[in-house]
């Protein structure tokens, strides 16, 4: 273990690089170490694993059973992601030496937090290096053992190849097919070379899956001699060729891999860590390897089954990040293979495709396509790069038309791969980066005196540079380009080579000439619709599916407002499978979300970035040259379309201007006749596959038409309509399957898409356009019988109903795109980012392919009984001519006779009488009640027990109630949702029990931290509030929230009017101002951004836990893994049914999955990975029995939240109300008057518990089990309950939630049963509290000088630790802890720093630096050296993204730029800065900053309090801020020009800043180009106090 002294002398290169290296990798192995001291690794390998772990070959590794032995489990490997450390280094001047080498292999181990690793720290998720040819080695490699002389560089490849371990057969047939490829196409094979290795160092899986690795020498000497391209171009054409015959010969899991097969590169990667690349490979130790360039890349994946070949860089690229959009970016790219032709290979083309695979992870499908692109076309590696990661432009003012023709122009070509990506990439010309379009990953960059270029996702990767050498200290902001051209030997700027591009070909002029506008062409066809006739209005809504519930609480809002209605309590009625009511295919459906891996996106705040515009239609060929036929598509602005575009659509052709056709389409019939039974129903299916295709293809004579229209018009009494999302998958699948996507839109003319998620559902499932025309009349009938006018108090048109409608519309869709970090509908378009639950696989195969449906349900015979009773509804078989009632069937509030509802009236009822009387009759009747319902309406009641009387105990012999209920804790529900009363009565009855309260993401009165009102839990959430040092000092859990079951991958809102005086000042907001929470993405882009945020606060409390909270979605259970080998302690999973919090109908409904699925998942996946042992597992989400917490426990939870259950022990009757701030029991309110009514006691709570502890009981006797801790994870006593299954419910299959995880690794443990190690006893920390001691124990001031280097994560958060454990939240007096520090500060330093602590870094600082500031001071300036040495700081980076986060308190000073979203939530901070880049001051909502230089775009987003003063004598700010909320002033008074003066002049005087005392200097002039910003809600509550004091006074 590295010693503090010798981590120093690391630091400050006292020692050799050798030597600190091994410091190094020492320390980085301690704390990137998930075992506990002395426990040895729980993952047994006996099985060689292969390069694509299937589902079943893991199983087969883990348990060692064979697929036909194999049990079913929730576990799929195709669900796994990655994140990683990224960087580059070159020499601008193309000049190979060891020095390139050297500094990629530092780099890369000083990233390794970024990496990680399972339970073994010597087995890695996998790292690689790719280097630009080492000419001389190579040269001499083949003189030694061919005894040939390389032709010149550019005219020989090599290339490092994995053959399958232990498989001579394999190696020679691969080897013969190789050889083979190489010589037909005209090249000559020098010979192969056993790639030197040691294995040594590494753990058992690496070995088990080690290939043989060989290198394999090729040259361009021919009979024909090629150009360099040309050759480049054959070898890909080899490789592609050998790798299809391989995989025909061997599988495509065989282990036989080309790295890379180029003259420009050479790749050296596996599973290894970032420490023993360099180790492994033993050519990278060799003297005489050098290079002038290098990648290099550190991967961080959600499992612990990584393969070699998965390792990064792969052939032309390496990826920070996650493609989103990968299933819609593989099946667009799959069938453009019909129209793909490149002039490059001609009829060879087939042999690229298919360009993407299921085989390969989301960067192996980018690199795939990327190479494709830059090889098999004429287009650079740039403008590919910029094709398919498009920067936001749009909206963008900031872009020349050239460029945003250029990007209109492509949009037609292929739609972007969306997500969060930093994306570093080379071909041997060029070497470069590219961040994803809003931002969401860190780079930084530093460019030499000498001409040498270090990129990566943070600074001081390299510590033999010295500052003073360094000319150059930026970032790479988003949607822009880092490029090095080494034949111009120089750095090209983002404008000078997207201008390059982008003029190449006449775009703009393609752009106008072409592209068909559907607005402009409406209004030019002067299509007017009929008018409604409203007599058949209800017959059409019963049909389609519309309740009176729908029209009213969804419908109508959307028509008056223009947004959704808001829903609270969460969602308690039954899943659509479980459902015997009729439903909609939709209902199946489950949005996905991001969460961890990659970040939601702020629709609202962070819109900029945001598009629903889509080009549909033909397409032209990707690989062919561009031209102005690419661009003749139809641009479609809103993807629900109106009457009047649909009437255009239908009945008019566009025509060019030489009177031919450019646009047509083609009407298909989707209904089928009644009575025709399911076979019906499928003949009308294939009917319209048929039709569409025979339409695009067109007939003899006839060309085809570019789009068809799927309509259900003739749906009456006499024919049924194919559900809209049915007929829309159906005929998009069958037109990828067929490869002719490409050639048409796909439009839809129905009846049933009225709400947002139906909408959703059909544009995930590829439907360019819907025209909901059974919604507008119901609108427009709504407002003729005077509804719209009694809801909103006014009159509106027909016209404007309907607008506000598709505006709604509009900002829902981008809401549930943002949901999973999509930014674009043309990337969401066809991305299938949803799971169907209780949707059998005939209908998924057939409608949805590729979409996960893990539990069957719904198969098509029931389906058509749904439509049939929706049709009767309509159309009564025996009615009168009288018009049917429309339909209201209770799936909002319940109703009897209506869909069920878990909470019932009598149920609740019960509870109550029992939680105030102790009654356990009451108990039991609630809980027979409540068991019975969740029959109908919950997975856990599809299932029952499995009791044995001969295993039975006595139950006096089961562990007491006085324990159980300790495993019980309380949901988050904030301190502002809730009432005081409410909250502090939860927190006294669950320390009364021993369990634990949660704070919620609202903060906690610090008055409350010393007595029995406190709460255990404190919750760290997206808006920060309350989160200080003190708050997290004073806990026993961290929890972080990652995502809400209410509407998980959604921010909150705090409306103003439950904003008192008292939550203000408990949130370090203002009182009257409305708070929102934004999604969680600010410093969780990714997995090794939450394994920062998990440091980070084990820091801040070193003696408690750290939780992260999730939400069941498919896939939870591999980014639980991830969250384990992040060092989590505990993991929460959410269900989507729970959760107090207030949301729109469509997150409420549309999004999240049962615990039960997400709980079983999780269980399974973690044992898999040999995890489970490590964290502690809880489950929320309506629990409300014993017998759903016996059901949570034999599926693996060994802890069990309650929300809404403890709030109905104290008073709440469901009403539903809780945004209005209107609860009439007290509880959900902050208005004084209805706080009265709240009558809840803590004696209610713990007698409800208690009751339920009793039932717990009585079923672990009956199974058998004296303690609940034996009970976890015992599967084996769950059965599927088949009595009362109905016509949907019957196809159900449970057996994979009941597979014992036990089974799947016999060797892990299935419960907790050890801690994670977090490596704080060797963090910096220790030395600093050491030499503060004096100030600690009786506060005598210190001065501590050190060095800092960026793996000192966190600094002097430990410190502030035992500052706030100590002094409480008034810390120490200002300066006392004064700390001195030289060089680059790691991520998260002075995280939380506490009062009375100053730190100063003397050199820069990466991203989060004063994240949660508490009081503390903190300044980062360049040396006195540097700046006497030319250096300009305001001209440079000095501080990465995200700084001063959430700060409540303090004083923070930049000289220099900082990076993005500066200075987030800041509530009382101030600031000083010379720089800064887009979204900053984002939902601040108090304190003061100041930016002496230019800000990015997006400025003050969300901003509800604070102040900020910009310096902007050029007057650009206006156009980069954000008005929303704020409005833009100038200083008027002299008391606030002395303010901001002060405010510089301290910033001068920590930082010597030349900008700052330039500007003291000359104030009288300086400050009047001084902006201030002022928020409108802020201003008013300043002048409402200020008239409050006058009054007074």
């Amino acid at each position: 273990m590295i010693s503090s002294s010798a981590s120093r002398m690391a630091s400050k290169g006292t020692v050799s690089r050798t030597a600190r290296r091994a410091l190094t990798r020492r320390a980085n192995n301690s704390t990137r170490s998930v075992l506990s001291r002395g426990v040895a690794p729980a993952i047994l390998r006996n099985v060689v694993p292969s390069m694509y772990y299937t589902t079943e070959r893991v199983l087969q590794l883990r348990s060692g059973k064979d697929k036909a032995d194999q049990s079913q489990t929730l576990y799929d490997p195709t669900r796994e992601t990655e994140n990683c450390g990224v960087g580059l280094v070159a020499s601008l001047k193309s000049i190979p030496s060891r020095r390139v080498v050297d500094d990629a292999d530092e780099m890369l181990i000083r990233m390794s937090h970024r990496g990680g690793c399972g339970s073994d720290p010597a087995s890695g998720d996998g790292a690689g290096m790719l280097f630009g040819m080492p000419d001389s080695f190579m040269r001499t490699k083949a003189k030694e053992l061919f005894a040939v002389d390389l032709p010149p560089m550019g005219e020989y490849a090599v290339s490092n190849v994995f053959f399958p371990p232990g498989n001579e057969k394999a190696l020679v047939d691969c080897k013969a097919i190789l050889e083979r490829n190489t010589r037909d196409r005209g090249l000559t094979v020098v010979g192969w070379r056993p790639v030197p290795v040691d294995n040594s160092m590494l753990g058992k899986d690496p070995v088990d899956s080690e290939p043989v690795t060989e290198q394999f020498f090729v040259t361009n000497s021919g009979p024909k001699k090629l150009s360099q391209r040309q050759f480049e171009q054959e070898l890909m054409l080899v490789r592609k060729m050998t790798e299809d015959e391989t995989n025909g010969l061997l599988g495509p899991e065989s282990g036989f891999y080309i790295n890379s097969l180029t003259s420009a590169t050479i790749t050296y990667k596996g599973q290894l860590t970032p420490e023993q690349v360099s180790q492994y490979y033993l050519d990278l130790k060799d003297p005489t390897f050098t290079s002038h360039l290098s990648l290099v890349h550190s991967r961080f994946s959600t499992n612990t089954f990584p393969s070699w070949e998965r390792a990064q860089p792969i052939r032309m690229m390496c990826h920070n990040g996650e493609i989103n959009t990968l299933r819609g970016n593989k099946n667009w790219m799959y069938s453009r293979g019909g129209i793909m032709d490149s002039e490059v290979y001609g009829d060879n083309t087939s042999h690229l495709l298919p360009a993407t695979s299921d085989n390969m992870s989301d960067s192996g499908n980018f690199d795939s396509v990327l190479e494709l692109m830059a090889k098999a076309s004429e287009r650079s590696l740039p403008e590919a790069v910029m094709m398919m990661i498009p920067e936001a432009w749009q909206d963008n003012d900031n872009l020349s038309d050239t460029k945003k023709s250029f990007y209109e122009y492509n949009s037609c070509v292929m739609e972007p791969w969306d997500g969060p990506a930093m994306v570093a990439f080379t071909d041997g010309r060029y070497i470069g980066a590219t961040l994803d379009r809003n931002g969401l990953r860190p780079s930084r960059y530093y460019v030499t005196k000498d001409d040498h270029v270090v990129l990566s996702s943070e600074i001081g990767v390299c510590p033999e540079l010295p500052d003073s050498e360094v000319k150059i200290k930026h970032r790479l902001e988003p949607g822009k380009m880092f490029l090095v051209d080494f034949e111009t030997e120089r750095i090209v700027p983002d404008d000078e080579i997207k201008e390059q591009v982008a003029s190449t070909k006449p775009y703009k002029e393609w752009v106008e000439n072409s592209m068909i506008d559907l607005e402009k062409w409406t209004k030019s066809s002067g299509v007017k619709p009929s008018k409604m006739d409203f007599s058949q209005t209800n017959r059409k809504l019963n049909l389609f599916g519309f309740t009176s519930e729908k029209l009213e609480m969804l419908l109508l809002p959307m028509a008056v407002g223009g947004k959704e209605a808001l829903g609270s309590m969460g969602n308690d009625s039954a899943l659509a499978v479980l459902s015997e009511q009729p439903r909609q295919v939709n209902d199946y459906f489950k949005q996905l979300f991001a969460q961890v891996t990659n970040p939601p996106i702020d629709p609202i705040r962070e819109e900029i970035v945001m598009s629903l515009v889509c080009p549909v239609g033909p397409e032209g060929n990707l690989l062919s040259q561009p031209s102005e036929q690419h661009c003749e598509r139809l641009v479609v602005r809103h993807p629900v379309l109106t009457l009047e575009e649909m009437e255009t659509l239908k009945n008019h052709e566009y025509k060019r201007p030489d009177g031919s056709t450019a646009f047509k389409t083609a009407v298909i019939d989707s209904t089928f006749p009644v009575g025709s039974g399911p076979d019906g129903m499928l003949h009308a299916l294939e009917r319209i596959c048929d039709e569409a295709a025979e339409a695009i293809q067109g007939g003899l004579g006839a060309g085809g038409v570019q789009g068809v229209i799927l309509s259900d018009r003739l749906a009456g009494p006499d024919r049924m309509p194919l559900p809209s999302l049915l007929a829309v998958g159906a005929v998009h699948q069958h037109l990828i399957q067929t490869k002719q996507r490409p050639k048409a839109a796909i439009l839809a003319e129905v009846g049933d898409a009225k709400e947002v998620h139906d909408y959703a559902t059909l544009a995930g499932y590829g439907c360019d356009g819907v025209c909901p025309y059974v919604a507008y009349e119901a609108i427009c009938k709504m407002n003729a019988d005077g509804l719209v006018e009694a809801k909103a108090k006014q009159q509106f048109s027909d016209d404007e109903c309907i607008s506000n409608y598709r505006n709604a519309a509009a900002k829902g869709l981008l809401k549930v795109m943002s949901k999973m970090g999509i930014s674009t509908l043309q990337s969401y378009k066809g991305a299938q980012v949803f799971e169907a639950v209780g949707l059998a696989e005939e209908i998924v195969d057939r409608c949805f392919t590729g979409t996960t449906t893990r539990i069957q349900g719904t198969d098509f015979e029931a389906l058509y009984r749904d439509l049939k009773r929706f049709h009767e509804d309509g159309f009564p078989p025996h009615s009168s001519d009288d018009t049917p009632l429309v339909r209201n069937d209770g799936q909002f509030h319940y109703r009897d006779g209506g869909e069920a509802h878990l909470n019932l009236p009598a149920g609740m009822a019960n509870m109550q009488v029992a939680a105030r009387t102790n009654s356990r009759e009451a108990y039991k009747e609630f809980s027979r009640l409540t068991n019975e319902q969740n029959k109908r309406v919950t997975l856990r009641g599809q299932l029952k027990f499995k009791f044995d009387p001969s295993k039975a105990v006595p139950l006096d012999e089961v562990e007491p109630v006085s324990d159980i209920v300790k495993r019980f804790a309380t949901g988050a529900m904030s301190l502002g949702s809730i009432s005081q009363e409410a909250h502090e009565t939860l927190a006294v009855a669950m320390n009364a029990l021993g369990g634990r309260s949660n704070t919620g993401e609202g903060g906690e009165d610090p008055k409350r931290f010393t007595d029995n009102r406190r709460s255990s839990i404190k919750q760290v959430a997206s808006g920060r509030f309350g989160v200080t040092s003190h708050y997290l000092a004073n806990s026993d859990q961290i929890q972080i929230k990652m995502a809400q079951g209410a509407k998980p991958g959604e921010g909150g809102e705090l409306p103003g009017f439950k904003v008192s005086e008292y939550i203000a000042s408990n949130r370090h907001t203002t009182e009257g101002v409305g708070l929102i929470s934004p999604p969680p993405h600010h410093d969780i882009y990714s997995i090794e951004d939450l394994a920062q945020l998990i440091h980070d606060l084990k820091n801040a409390q070193p003696n408690g836990e750290v939780s992260v909270k999730l939400v069941s979605e498919v896939g939870v259970g591999v980014v639980a893994a991830g969250v384990a080998k992040a060092l989590s302690d505990h993991i929460t999973i959410s269900g989507h049914d729970g959760g107090t919090g207030a949301a729109a109908w469509t997150g409420v409904k549309g999004a999240g999955l049962p615990w039960e699925l997400g709980l079983a998942e999780t269980q399974q996946t973690l044992v898999l990975n040999g995890l489970r042992d490590r964290v502690k597992l809880q489950t929320d989400g309506q629990l409300k029995t014993g017998r759903d917490v016996a059901i949570a426990c034999l599926l693996g939870a060994e802890e069990y939240g309650f929300a809404t259950a403890p709030l109905i022990a104290m008073g709440c009757i469901m009403m539903r109300k809780c945004h209005l701030n209107t609860c009439p029991v007290g509880i959900a309110t902050q208005d004084e008057e209805l706080r009265r009514k709240f009558s809840g006691q803590p004696e209610h709570v713990m007698n409800y518990f208690f009751l339920m502890a009793e039932e717990i009981r009585e079923i672990m006797a009956k199974l058998g089990y004296r303690k609940m801790e034996d009970m976890i994870g015992q599967t084996q006593h769950l059965e599927v309950n088949t009595r009362g299954q109905h016509y949907k419910s019957r196809g159900l299959d449970l057996s994979p939630l009941l597979t014992p995880a036990s089974e799947l690794n016999p060797s892990a443990g299935i419960r907790n049963h050890t801690t994670q190690y977090h490596g704080l006893d060797i963090a910096k920390d220790n030395d600093f509290i050491a030499a503060a001691m004096p100030a600690l124990e009786n506060k005598t001031p210190v001065v501590i000088d050190e060095t800092i280097n960026n793996l000192n994560r966190t600094a002097g958060t430990m410190l502030s630790y035992e500052v706030s454990s100590r002094f409480g939240k008034e810390g120490l007096p200002d300066d006392t802890i004064k700390i001195n520090l030289k060089g680059h500060g790691g991520q998260s330093m002075a995280f939380t720093l506490a009062k009375g602590i100053t730190m100063t870094v003397e050199g820069d600082a990466n991203d989060y630096t004063g994240k949660g500031l508490s009081g503390g001071k903190i300044a980062v300036y360049p040396s006195d050296e540097v700046i006497a040495d030319g250096f300009v700081p305001e001209e440079h980076v000095v501080v990465g993204n995200v700084c001063l986060y959430g700060a409540t308190d303090g004083k923070a000073f930049f000289r220099g730029k900082a990076g993005e979203r500066f200075c987030v939530r800041n509530s009382g901070a101030l600031a000083v800065v010379e720089g800064l880049g887009d979204h900053g001051c984002e939902y601040m909502t108090g304190g003061h900053v100041v930016c002496l230089g230019e800000t990015g775009r997006n400025f003050a987003a969300g901003m509800s309090g604070g102040i900020a003063y910009i310096y902007d004598p050029e007057g650009k700010f206006p156009a980069r801020c954000n008005m929303g909320l704020v409005g833009l002033e100038k200083i008027e008074t002299e008391e606030e020009k002395q303010l901001l003066c002060d405010f510089i002049q301290e910033h001068v005087d920590f930082t010597g800043s030349s900008v700052g005392q330039t500007m003291i200097d000359n104030w009288d002039e300086r400050v009047n180009h001084f902006v201030k910003v002022m928020p409108h809600d802020y201003k008013r509550v300043l002048m409402e106090r200020a008239a409050k004091a006058a009054e007074a006074a």
